[in-house]
């Protein structure tokens, strides 16, 4: 970033001799004669310190760091002056429109102290501002991803209470068949028995069989049968024996409309009106 500096004073001799003493430091100098100059260059320019003299005609450098505060508060403004004017420039330096003031005749190297630390000045508030600036962008664009992480929390909870309210229909639709069914994981598990299956699987329908062994609740032939893929699609029932009943019995592979694996069994007595009795019987359990 260039170091940009104003010199503002309406006498020539003046400008000339900081212009020679500050150009060996490296700075881009602007000159200006008077306020009203000054505010003209600086509306062309971006300039981080500004030297005025107090005493010129028009404008005092008071007025002119004063307006200049106003229209670029992030400027560093020195003003340049005799001993005699200190009085009048002490309420501009307690307003903050004057940084510092530098007595004529100055001493260079203190002069160019001075600048350098207002120019150390500016740079930090500059600095300040960039990072306020990304502190911001940053700040922003993390209540935008918040928004957006809320909206899609909230889309997936009322995924899931869409999908859950889909699973307890299904599950009651499941309950009130009046057929026995039975989900069998690969690995030879019972993960699915409506009620007509506990009751076609135990005398008093009480016994559990969700999480038992297929191998330990159904016949080996069939069981066989169902895990060994050789049933076809919309093949009819096949007969098995079942305890001292017969049954009917069609297999369906799971998986075609979600993630599960496995067979589903429907199972069928040879009484179907005995077997709807019973499911018609389980159904009402509980009811008045």
């Amino acid at each position: 970033m260039d170091r940009t500096i104003l010199l503002v004073d309406d006498e020539e001799n003046i400008t000339s001799a900081l212009v020679r003493l500050l150009r060996r430091d490296g700075y881009h100098i602007l000159r200006a004669n008077s306020g009203q100059e000054g505010l003209a260059v600086l509306a062309q320019n971006q300039v981080g310190v500004i030297i005025s003299d107090q005493r010129m005609p028009g404008m005092t450098g008071t007025e002119f760091l004063s307006r200049v505060k106003e229209l670029y508060p992030d400027t560093v403004r020195i003003v340049l002056s005799g001993y005699t004017e200190l009085n009048s420039v002490t309420d501009a330096i307690n307003r903050g429109a004057v940084y510092k003031f530098l007595t004529k005749p100055w001493e260079d190297d203190l002069l160019r102290a001075n600048v350098e630390e207002a120019f150390q000045r500016y740079e930090m508030k500059i600095e300040n501002a960039r990072l306020t600036r990304e502190l911001q962008q940053a700040n922003d664009e993390l209540r935008a991803i918040n928004r957006e992480l809320e909206q899609r929390v909230e889309l997936k909870a009322n995924e899931v209470v869409r999908n859950l309210n889909v699973l307890r229909v299904s599950q009651e639709i499941l309950e009130h068949l009046p057929v026995a069914i039975i989900g069998i994981e690969e690995d030879g598990w019972i993960a699915i028995a409506n009620r007509v299956a506990h009751r076609l699987l135990s005398a008093d329908g009480t016994k559990v069989v969700i999480g038992e062994a297929a191998s330990d609740v159904l016949p080996a032939d069939l069981l066989n049968w169902a895990l060994s893929g050789t049933h076809q699609e919309g093949e009819g029932a096949k007969p098995f024996f079942l305890g001292e009943r017969d049954i009917a019995c069609r297999c369906r592979s799971m998986g075609e409309f979600s993630k599960s694996s496995g067979v589903l069994l429907i199972i069928e007595a040879d009484m179907q009106t005995e077997l709807f009795e019973n499911w018609l019987s389980v159904s009402q359990e509980g009811q008045p």
